[in-house]
């Protein structure tokens, strides 16, 4: 198998993990030698209760057993997605009404650019400096990284880019602006969260300009940072919410929610202003709205809060220079990128799966499940401090 995912299957690095899986339950993934290996990083942040999550199984196969895809997106009142969406606007605040599936994060957030542009009639998108918000051409041209950008331009045009956390930027946010699209927690740059009341100061500079504030809660949103999304941590209200990853519990989809109002005016003039064919499928609905619910209705979301507090408790080496991030969504960086290296492939080889960042190659992700038990947070962390006992500077 390995020999063919290499011969056959596009790759995306010249050396991938050639991790060769047999199965994956709960916190763990099956190697087809029969190892087990538990899993830090919940299919980098997908899996966000875990491996073969019984409801989430449930919800699929009854779907399966109903039907499948049946029309392209908003044509047909189906009952996963449109009770997904309801469910949604009860959890939400209440100008965050209606909510548009579709298949990906990327793909939401390029959603999200084209309703902000509608909304203002206005052009200027504003993101920020080292963001990641994912790879369609809507999404990479709100990358500043240069080297990643610059092989596949021309991307979309009038981008402009703020520091994040740093207020004296936030005078390029005029009255050109459509948008200022933000990570609530940036990802690939660190796990790095906003501070002295930089998202709330953004969003108030965009109401005195008429601008609107797009939050990208792709992997901090659906629980992993302690509460339903990581806004709600930060007194601050997003006009446009995207999301992700987590929200279809290991299942591929994503949405962009806004203000019925504003989500209207992508039905009409034009009409089809954005469309999808298999947006909201409902197989896929079904397993987000069970993960939804599974989530909202357990501990789940406030275990998380300990679940980070143990991490910080035993994570404490000489190597471990410092832990970023908030609930399940930690970053341990050591003083070095070879280090980091080191670390997360000797502790594959000791059944432990971590991953690196985008961006900040000194950090070590962990992602796990929200479902992952103290005791697997505590067999884990001992294979990292062992391994990082074992490395040489």
């Amino acid at each position: 198998m390995k020999s063919d995912f290499l011969t056959y299957q596009a790759q995306t690095t010249p050396h991938p993990l050639n991790f060769e899986v047999a199965r994956a339950e709960g916190s763990y993934i099956y190697h087809k030698n029969g190892k087990k290996h538990l899993d830090f990083i919940a299919g980098v942040s997908a899996c966000s209760l875990g491996h073969q999550h019984p409801r989430v199984k449930a919800a699929i196969h009854k779907q399966v057993d109903t039907y499948l895809h049946v029309m392209v997106y908003g044509e047909y009142a189906q009952e996963a997605p449109v009770q997904l969406c309801k469910l949604l606007a009860s959890l939400l605040p209440d100008s965050l009404h209606s909510t548009y599936l579709v298949n990906s994060g990327t793909e939401a957030i390029d959603g999200a650019i084209k309703l902000a542009r509608r909304v203002t009639g206005r052009t200027e998108i504003i993101a920020a400096l080292d963001a990641y918000h994912g790879n369609s051409y809507g999404a990479l041209s709100l990358m500043s990284l240069e080297e990643r950008v610059a092989p596949f331009r021309p991307v979309i045009g009038d981008i402009a880019f703020i520091k994040f956390n740093c207020e004296k930027y936030l005078e390029r946010i005029t009255t050109k602006t459509a948008a200022v699209v933000l990570e609530t927690i940036q990802g690939g740059a660190g796990f790095i969260e906003p501070q002295r009341g930089f998202l709330k100061k953004v969003k108030e500079r965009c109401q005195e300009v008429g601008a609107l504030l797009v939050l990208d809660e792709i992997q901090p949103g659906f629980g992993r940072t302690g509460k339903l999304f990581g806004f709600e941590h930060y007194d601050v209200i997003p006009d446009i919410l995207v999301m992700g990853k987590g929200m279809g519990g290991g299942m591929p989809i994503g949405a962009f929610t806004a203000s019925y109002e504003h989500m209207q005016l992508l039905s009409d003039n034009p009409k089809l202003g954005h469309i999808t064919t298999f947006g909201g499928h409902p197989v896929i609905a079904a397993a987000a709205l069970a993960t939804l619910q599974e989530i909202t209705e357990t501990t789940l979301i406030e275990d998380t809060l300990k679940k980070e507090q143990l991490f910080r408790e035993l994570l404490i080496h000489p190597l471990i220079t410092e832990i970023r991030g908030k609930g399940l969504m930690l970053a341990a960086l050591t003083p070095s990128v070879d280090i980091t290296s080191q670390v997360i492939l000797k502790c594959q080889e000791e059944g432990l799966i971590l991953f690196w960042l985008l961006f900040e190659a000194r950090a070590i992700r962990i992602t796990p499940p929200l479902t992952i038990s103290e005791d697997e947070i505590r067999e884990g962390c001992a294979i990292l401090l062992k391994v990082l006992d074992q490395i040489s500077i």
